[in-house]
């Protein structure tokens, strides 16, 4: 269950949330999701860093809900964003892996994206920031995908020499077409969230959708209006520039006079790139330039907590009541449901999708509706979290229980004393990936 606002301070809440649904069914609400790439579940202060200072996002807890035990549908880049566009598992939607500079597929076009759900139901859509779901076909860009206006990178932002060995330059695209050789990422940040601002104010007298992935804190990061600003060094600004950003678009909202009406969502696409690979080394790149390892075992790349557990915050005034702080499973898979059916639509029933929708969870009223988690790296299944279990099968690797309310931190395999328990999650594991014709670990 989730700690939510007590009984008494819920019911003061509610003639808000009445008032604001009413305004609702003659208009549905803003969206925006905000999505930072590789930050690591503690890289906030309202979720433990010690010297990060971060008032915008500590202001999105206080005005709504933080959520602990909230996962990204995969452990690495392009997978996290199907799992979140399409609110399907990536094995499942077919693009369980990443793309790179020069890959010629993208994510099927037969997969619904999150924005044409939306523009069927009359928002305008604009997308800033990290696409990385194919770039090779016209019909792979976001601006076929539901969009109406993008302005970006294609993919992430290490994926020219020194870093990745390829012939293409990295390019900020708008729409269809690069429009400036991208030498310089240290204003990428300033310059998404000017963009951003600019779409809010235009966008304001009807419903807009705003997606903003940032490229940052992926590797190799860099800073600009708060360099040098932050104690936890060149990352610590990286982060307190995204955190300014967060702000720019809550007061942008307010002083609009839309706060009521916009439903706002920041979380990231996986953990912290720790143990990084010698060819990130390179060009000024240090050890030190990921996020914290904190409470979570293991990064990016990996199926432990520290691979797919990340911060969520989510605000909606008068809806989503204040100062909550939900243990409750939920996931990046859930959003495109609950946005959905936040905004007056349904999802089709020609396909399965693996979320449910979370908005009475957000307001307080139920717990979530997730039972379970599935971990996959690319498209082996390696493991499943059921209540506070969970079960891990890594390759060369005997099974693994941990009790994650207890020890979030994996440190202590309880199978052996839970046999039972441990047995019956691998049985539900291997249904799984027999189901959608996925790998599954073997010791």
């Amino acid at each position: 269950m989730s700690h939510s606002l007590n009984r008494r301070r819920f019911l003061s809440a509610a003639g808000g949330a009445s008032l604001a649904f009413a305004q609702q069914s003659t208009r549905p609400p803003n969206i925006i999701v905000l999505f930072a790439d590789d930050m690591g579940y503690g890289d906030m202060a309202c979720y433990g860093h010690p010297t990060l200072r971060t008032p915008n996002f500590d202001r999105m807890a206080a005005e709504g809900m933080r959520m602990t035990s909230f996962y990204a549908a995969a452990p690495v880049c392009t997978p996290s964003r199907v799992g979140l566009l399409t609110g399907r598992y990536p094995v499942r939607a077919g693009q369980p892996n990443n793309f790179g500079p020069d890959s010629t597929n993208g994510l099927n076009v037969y997969e619904i994206l999150l924005p044409q759900f939306l523009k069927q139901r009359g928002y305008k859509t604009m997308m800033i920031g990290k696409w990385h779901l194919g770039h090779a076909q016209p019909e792979y860009m976001p601006t076929s995908r539901g969009f109406d206006n993008y302005l970006g990178l294609l993919y992430s932002n290490d994926m020219i020499p020194p870093w990745v060995q390829t012939k293409k330059p990295l390019h900020l695209y708008r729409n269809t077409e690069p429009v400036e050789l991208m030498e310089d990422q240290s204003t990428l940040t300033e310059r998404y969230t000017d963009e951003a601002v600019k779409f809010l104010r235009a966008s304001a007298s009807q419903p807009f959708f705003l997606y903003l992935p940032y490229a940052m804190p992926h590797l190799p990061i860099s800073a600009s209006k708060l360099k040098g600003h932050s104690r936890a060094g060149l990352y610590g600004d990286v982060i307190e520039t995204i955190d300014w950003s967060v702000g720019q678009i809550l007061d942008t909202v307010k002083q609009l006079g839309i706060d009521n009406n916009t439903l706002i969502v920041f979380t990231t696409d996986n953990g912290p790139w720790h143990d990084l690979p010698p060819r990130m080394l390179a060009k000024g790149v240090e050890p030190w330039h990921t996020g914290s390892k904190g409470l979570l075992r293991g990064a990016k790349g990996t199926t432990w907590e520290g691979g797919q557990r990340v911060p969520c915050l989510v605000r909606w005034p008068g809806v989503i009541p204040p100062r909550q702080v939900s243990m409750d499973m939920a996931s990046t898979l859930d959003l495109l449901p609950t946005l959905v059916k936040a905004a007056g639509g349904a999802v089709p029933t020609d396909r399965i999708y693996d979320g449910s929708d979370l908005m009475p969870h957000w307001q307080g009223k139920a717990p979530s509706p997730r039972k379970q988690f599935f971990y996959f790296l690319g498209r082996q299944l390696q493991g499943l979290r059921e209540g506070a279990w969970k079960c891990s099968l890594r390759p060369g690797a005997g099974p693994m229980l941990f009790d994650l309310d207890v020890d979030p931190s994996e440190l202590y395999n309880r199978y052996e004393q839970n046999k039972e328990i441990g047995d019956r999650m691998l049985a539900r594991m291997k249904d799984f990936a027999k189901e959608l014709d996925a790998d599954f670990a073997k010791a």
